[in-house]
């Protein structure tokens, strides 16, 4: 045979084993075209968008529930491109100067009587004339609530509660978590301060409607925590108050203690099963006294 023909086998035998080893150490692996054109995950349109999957995991909140609370998506977006959801809802024409109400539920996925007692006081305050002025997110962490079971965490796994920017955080929020929580992987505080999308959310919020008071919800040690300024509540429904502790990176630590905004921490008994419907009006009734005659109204000012 002509020796072209040997030369031509050699060369290709060369070029096939040269293309394994390439394709061993990954140099020849490239992304598909699906890959490049994979649309991102679709993002929810329309109310029953978002419901749907909400009341799957919220005890006593019902599809209508969720709808009739007119919800809003924020300008925020989960790491699983769930929107946090939001809604403002105004006091009466006679309270020009009302107080400004920051009320939080389910920061921590796992704690769902956080985000359903919430729903339910929406309903409440839809049926009579309002004295304060009310920003409501009752699901601030989506990711962790509908996680495959749900999770105190956020879709990082981080604790947004041990993520807000509390003075010396990045000394005083690691050292806690290694030492006083030996890396509980539960209350993991990420590497920076409001690094998660939901926690720079509320850190927004707190920047720009300058709430008097916020009320943030949590379960299940079943007493009232108070941070800041002015007298704490002692009760409201069977809730009594019994301080929980400080840490590094919480809400209560941050906009209580750092910035002078009253911070109420209600711990319902149970994360998962609501309290009596009694108990849920309760609570809100005397939360509206307490508020009522501990919390400074805003001065009438120009900006206002």
């Amino acid at each position: 045979m002509p020796v072209s023909f040997f030369r031509s086998k050699f060369t290709a035998f060369r070029c096939k084993k040269l293309g394994a080893l390439f394709a061993m150490a990954g140099l020849l692996s490239m992304p598909s075209a699906n890959s490049l054109s994979a649309p991102s995950p679709a993002k929810p349109k329309a109310v029953t968008d978002w419901c749907t999957p909400l009341v799957a995991r919220l005890p006593k909140v019902s599809l209508n529930d969720c709808k009739n609370s007119k919800l809003n998506p924020t300008d925020a977006n989960s790491l699983n491109g769930f929107p946090v959801l939001f809604r403002d809802i105004k006091a009466d024409a006679k309270h020009p100067q009302a107080i400004r109400v920051l009320l939080l539920g389910g920061i921590h996925g796992d704690e769902q009587t956080a985000s359903s007692i919430v729903f339910k006081w929406m309903e409440t305050m839809q049926k009579s004339p309002l004295e304060f002025n009310w920003k409501i997110a009752p699901v601030v962490n989506p990711d962790g609530l509908l996680a495959p079971k749900p999770r105190r965490v956020n879709a990082r796994g981080i604790d947004l509660n041990r993520n807000f920017p509390t003075p010396n955080w990045q000394k005083e929020a690691p050292s806690y978590w290694a030492r006083v929580t030996r890396s509980d992987p539960r209350r993991y505080p990420g590497k920076a301060p409001i690094s998660e999308p939901e926690s720079r959310w509320v850190y927004e919020t707190i920047e720009k409607y300058k709430p008097d008071v916020i009320i943030s919800v949590h379960a299940p040690f079943g007493v009232l925590d108070f941070d800041g300024p002015t007298t704490p509540p002692n009760r409201f429904g069977r809730l009594i108050y019994n301080r929980v502790g400080v840490y590094p990176g919480s809400l209560g630590n941050y906009s209580g203690l750092h910035k002078d905004i009253p911070v109420v921490t209600i711990e319902l008994p149970n994360a998962t099963q609501m309290p009596p419907d009694a108990e849920v009006q309760r609570i809100w009734q005397d939360m509206q006294n307490w508020i009522r005659q501990n919390v400074a109204a805003p001065l009438k000012t120009s900006s206002n």
